[in-house]
């Protein structure tokens, strides 16, 4: 926090990284690592498209 020296633009990051975090933390327990990370991979690569 003490880089930021805007409020407002501590704000806009952490809403950014908030729904990133949350896009890709969805229930990882409850798969395999693997199909994990190939479902991680394929929802960042739509999203970057």
């Amino acid at each position: 926090m003490a880089k930021f020296t805007f409020i407002k633009t501590l704000q806009k990051f952490t809403s950014v990284r908030v729904s990133v975090y949350n896009h890709f933390n969805h229930d990882r327990h409850f798969t395999r690592r693997a199909v994990y990370r190939f479902t991680a991979l394929v929802e960042w690569r739509q999203l970057a498209a």
